[in-house]
């Protein structure tokens, strides 16, 4: 079954009991684990004998203390494609910029991968990493000499990206959040394209921006063979595992080793891409851009 929102832990485990299941498969990613811990925890209070095994599954890589997680590797290539269709773009026109947004809330490993990836980004904004607009080594400066210099750009933004930023700039922020409790986001790309636009509106400079956003096209389209190998290895250690009787653990691989992570482990904070990381290190040499945008 798949659900968004919260739903009564007694219930589920009522539901358990009455139709005899003895083991309970997770797949998702931080907030379907924390349900499972919430079920195993009911489980273990009533003293019953069912398995929770937990299966990483997110597009956003940020779960800790697995290496990676299912859904990855397909999405961060899928976005490849919209990234050199913004290159395309940018190349065809004078002065042309392609604008990608790409999904992300809390850490940036698609946008990083598939910027190393392609090789066709200039530019690129993750969570991780606070970035100003203004001033001599803002974003919009930065990018301003890079059209004068080589007459296109290409950059990346992950949804996660300059949420502080938009707060700033509109003075207010009502937070609102989804069914399943996740605060929702500011929309970085139109944000960005909007000041884009004014800022060379404002020096008088034509530029030619295509705005391109893939949303759910990253994390709906079929598993590419790579990810579909680790699908069919992780489902095999689950079961394996579920059977041995093991329960409050995820599945997971690190060090090319599939392990048996404690789900409080795995969702005890999120992994995210660390700015002196290789990967990080990576995004700069194949960019060309600064450590930081007004640092």
């Amino acid at each position: 079954a798949s659900s968004r929102g919260n739903q009564d832990t007694a219930q589920i485990v009522d539901s358990l009991e009455r139709m005899n299941v003895n083991m309970l498969f997770a797949i998702g990613g931080d907030g379907t684990l924390r349900g499972a811990q919430d079920v195993h925890d009911e489980i273990t209070s009533r003293g019953d004998r069912i398995a929770v095994v937990g299966i990483p599954k997110t597009i956003d890589n940020d779960l800790c203390c697995i290496e990676k997680s299912f859904g990855f590797e397909t999405a961060f290539s899928k976005a490849c494609e919209a990234i050199r269709s913004a290159n395309t773009e940018a190349l065809g026109a004078p002065n042309g910029i392609g604008l990608v947004k790409l999904m992300g809330r809390h850490s940036g490993y698609i946008t990083a991968s598939a910027a190393v990836a392609t090789g066709d980004a200039n530019i690129v904004l993750i969570p991780e990493i606070a970035f100003a607009l203004d001033g001599d080594n803002g974003l919009l400066a930065y990018l301003h000499r890079r059209l004068e210099r080589r007459k296109h750009a290409v950059i990346l933004a992950a949804e996660g990206a300059g949420q502080d930023l938009i707060e700033s700039f509109t003075h207010e922020h009502q937070v609102e959040r989804d069914a399943s409790g996740n605060v929702r986001l500011l929309d970085i790309g139109l944000f960005l394209k909007q000041k884009i636009s004014d800022y060379f509106r404002r020096v008088n400079m034509e530029i030619n921006l295509k705005y391109i956003d893939p949303s759910y096209m990253i994390r709906s389209i079929p598993a590419n063979a790579s990810d579909s190998v680790y699908c069919a290895q992780l489902a095999h250690h689950a079961v394996h595992a579920a059977m041995a009787g093991k329960t409050g653990m995820v599945v997971g691989r690190w060090n090319n080793t599939f392990t048996h992570v404690p789900i409080k482990m795995v969702v005890s904070r999120r992994n995210t891409l660390d700015p002196r990381s290789q990967l990080w290190l990576d995004v700069l040499e194949s960019t060309g851009q600064p450590e930081r945008f007004g640092g």
